[in-house]
């Protein structure tokens, strides 16, 4: 696929998101972050071409082998994957733009450690809801979550929560993941000086904008040749 087919591929994407997004606001903006976790280097710059700027990895190695080797470009990596305690010094170290897959008051307390050894160093973060409340997926309980993200604003003062992220319901039915979306959208609403509610995928991101998303990500849908 040459630029210009690139391009035309993507542009069809971004006026999917267009259509759906005017369903629900015409002032609403949905940011874009590129899921490049089965891509190269190659194809972020491509992606970076045609102007997308934001990208997420779910690996600390991935995010730390990519951002390095594309350092010469003005990216806002996000990590978007599982944080286990042992790889936050690795994390910190990359100073990603934005943390989306906090999930438990363990972790924050580590991050919060580990921030304030790192000259006291802040961290942008939003927090993980397992708003299906699927055992296969990480996230705080739907009934939980607006505690816990209290609760993390007032004992880590370094983590700046920015808003909430989830993963929509895995199943076919279509009205069970927009339920789970909503549900994600409810605890937003309800939730004081947050800016960010990343949900949505490559499967699902229509449905996730028309439920109040303003940030989704996307992978495969963005890069067809990975």
């Amino acid at each position: 696929m040459n630029q210009i087919e690139y391009k035309i591929y993507v542009d069809h994407v971004i006026e999917r998101i267009e259509k759906a997004r005017l369903k629900v606001d015409n002032h609403l903006i949905v940011k874009i972050v590129a899921v490049s976790k089965y891509s190269t280097t190659e194809a972020i710059e491509a992606l970076y071409a045609i102007g997308q700027r934001a990208f997420g990895e779910n690996k600390v190695q991935d995010l730390k082998t990519k951002s390095e080797a594309l350092d010469a470009l003005p990216l806002e990596w996000h990590f978007i994957g599982n944080l286990q305690k042992n790889k936050i010094n690795q994390l910190l170290a990359l100073d990603p733009s934005l943390f989306q897959a906090l999930d438990t008051i363990e972790l924050a307390h580590a991050l919060q450690q580990r921030l304030e050894n790192h000259n006291n160093m802040q961290l942008d973060a939003l927090l993980q809801i397992n708003s299906a409340n699927e055992a296969s997926k990480s996230g705080a309980a739907p009934e939980r979550a607006k505690d816990l993200f209290d609760q993390i604003r007032e004992e880590c003062p370094n983590i700046n929560l920015k808003g909430v992220m989830s993963i929509g319901a895995h199943t076919d039915d279509t009205k069970i993941i927009q339920n789970s979306f909503e549900t994600t959208r409810k605890i937003y609403d309800a939730l004081d000086n947050v800016t960010i509610c990343s949900m949505g995928m490559s499967g699902d991101f229509e449905l996730a904008i028309e439920s109040g998303s303003n940030m989704v990500r996307l992978g495969s849908i963005l890069f067809p040749e990975s």
